[in-house]
């Protein structure tokens, strides 16, 4: 089959699924619905709150001429702690190991929830952009790895330190997030902006973050229509540059080579979440324009492409739904499609192997809603070669909260 077709199907599936939504009036949907730390509030009981997730994950590639072992990894195990000074004030940490090895602050906020309708917000903060990087606990998406769009695109899980507002405005059904925060460190000595990984290596993840021009980003949520939730995300400013930092401000060749270190970065996001009964669909679409590319890249000796773009569509079904086995089995489909050359400075040539296209099929078993066994077949092929890379993953998710 070929992959156009193959999308054209899933895309059927997603207007099919849409024309069903509008017509059923008993789903429920919680706009939070998923999110260890959204999943509580000021208002509910008990000061001291305690949660988590974890991921264990089996990875082992398939075919071809050369042998490869498989690898087995903690890949994550997040500690989430919350404590509630009042009904209005509260402050929500996430400390993540990965690897074992390796540990990080995921989040660090407080909440004062001004009244209703607006919430200030401060901290290491998550940025509003797609699905999984806010509702990335590993029960809550389907297969063993998340998507490739959400590692090098959306990377991640992307957080930075900022302040703004949020809220949800229940009589219109929309859930709003609006962030001043850091940006991407796009040079530190080196380039850190890349085609291969896109954004990814340029978080600074709230750890001694530089900051030389503010970013902007925000999200809506609609949530209007039972089962269905809508997300559209703006994400705009320029990459960060140690070369700022004890600049005269009179030296008009540091100042140029300074400008050279960064880049505009706009990305637009569209997403779509729907739950139909035991039939669930989800999708993700993101765009990203950067300018100033050609002057950066000369400066830095990097290939970072100047417009990057992506997108998935997914499906599953839980074949338990009409039985009273307690949990839920659910084989899905996802393709995705990503491109980090999508567009390029006229002096920098494409690398087709940055167009990258990966069909993940698999089976998600939840035993209940805080546990779940995982696995999936991954076929992955780039516009350079003619030959698919095959993964067989294998995975245990955990939450609690």
């Amino acid at each position: 089959m070929k992959l156009s077709r193959f999308a054209f199907i899933i895309l059927a599936i997603c207007g099919c699924t849409w024309a069903t939504a509008q017509t059923n009036p008993n789903n429920a949907n919680n706009p939070n619905q998923g999110n260890t730390i959204y999943g509580w509030s000021t208002t509910s009981g008990g000061k001291t709150m305690i949660g988590g997730y974890a991921g264990i994950h089996y990875n082992q590639p398939v075919g071809g001429d050369i042998r490869e072992n498989g690898n087995l990894d903690v890949h994550r195990l997040v500690m989430l702690f919350g404590y509630k000074f009042d009904k209005k004030v509260a402050f929500y940490t996430e400390i993540e190991y990965e690897h074992v090895s390796e540990v990080f602050v995921e989040q660090a906020f407080f909440d004062y929830k001004i009244n209703n309708y607006v919430t200030l917000k401060g901290g290491l903060l998550l940025v509003p952009m797609g699905i999984i990087n806010e509702y990335h606990e590993p029960t809550t998406f389907y297969g063993v790895e998340r998507p490739i769009l959400d590692k090098v695109i959306v990377p991640t899980t992307w957080r930075e330190i900022g302040m703004g507002f949020s809220g949800n405005i229940q009589e219109a059904s929309l859930r709003y997030q609006a962030y001043v925060m850091n940006g991407f460190l796009g040079y530190d000595g080196s380039a850190n902006l890349r085609g291969s990984d896109g954004f990814r290596k340029g978080r600074q993840k709230g750890a001694e973050s530089v900051m030389s021009a503010p970013n902007f980003s925000t999200k809506l949520n609609y949530y209007g229509i039972r089962g269905l939730n809508i997300g559209a995300a703006l994400y705009t400013g320029k990459t960060q540059s140690t070369l700022f930092n004890g600049m005269d401000r009179n030296d008009e060749f540091a100042r140029a080579q300074a400008d050279s270190s960064v880049v505009n970065l706009t990305m637009l996001g569209l997403d779509a979440r729907y739950d139909l009964k035991a039939f669930h669909i989800r999708g993700q679409l993101n765009f990203a324009n950067v300018g100033n590319t050609a002057a950066y890249n000369t400066f830095t000796g990097s290939d970072v492409g100047s417009r990057l773009f992506g997108y998935y569509l997914e499906t599953g079904y839980n074949v338990l739904s009409h039985t009273e086995a307690g949990t839920q089995l659910i084989p899905f489909v996802r393709f995705e499609k990503m491109n980090t050359h999508a567009q390029v400075a006229e002096d920098l040539t494409k690398n087709d192997a940055y167009d990258r296209v990966v069909i993940t099929t698999g089976m998600d078993w939840k035993l209940n809603d805080g546990v779940a066994l995982k696995a999936d077949y991954q076929f992955l092929k780039n516009a350079a070669s003619d030959d698919w890379d095959n993964i067989f993953n294998l995975g245990i998710g955990v939450w609690f909260r």
